[in-house]
């Protein structure tokens, strides 16, 4: 397997989760479920700060590393991180095949750093029934854990 390093950013600010504190609104007279307000507004920081990308259509992996600014917030940000990289470095969050969140707390600076590789095989190569369950996990994220 082949793991290419295409991403390595930090965005700003804390993270927000994007299912923990969903809002009932009616829209159009119905209720509809939407996502919280600091989760709308870390989208729109996440938009400003995101750098311009070519979009991959391999499968990639993602290793997060979040800091927050307080104990209180639990890892549940990265569905909302994935979303966000659709159409930014991803088509669709179906190619993530794989993700690592780690949390980590700074009070004063609060940030997730966020890399991405694209993960080949070589030719010949086939993945086990488990996907990439058969690979030891070295050989997945070991390139990304430099730095």
């Amino acid at each position: 397997m082949i793991v290419n390093q295409i991403l390595d950013v930090t965005i700003e600010g804390e993270a927000a989760s994007a299912k923990n504190q969903r809002r009932i609104v009616l829209i159009g007279g119905k209720p509809r479920l939407i996502k919280s307000a600091k989760a709308l507004a870390y989208a729109e920081s996440f938009a400003l700060q995101f750098p311009p990308c070519e979009i991959s259509e391999s499968d990639v992996v993602v290793w997060l590393d979040c800091w927050y600014a307080s104990r209180r917030p639990d890892l549940s940000a990265a569905d909302l991180i994935h979303d966000l990289l659709q159409s930014r470095i991803i088509k669709n969050d179906r190619q993530i095949k794989g993700s690592t969140s780690l949390w980590n707390l700074d009070k004063e600076k609060p940030r997730v750093r966020i890399r991405v590789a694209e993960i080949t095989l070589p030719p010949g190569t086939t993945v086990g029934s488990q996907g990439l369950s058969s690979f030891e996990p070295q050989r997945i994220w070991a390139p990304m854990m430099s730095g």
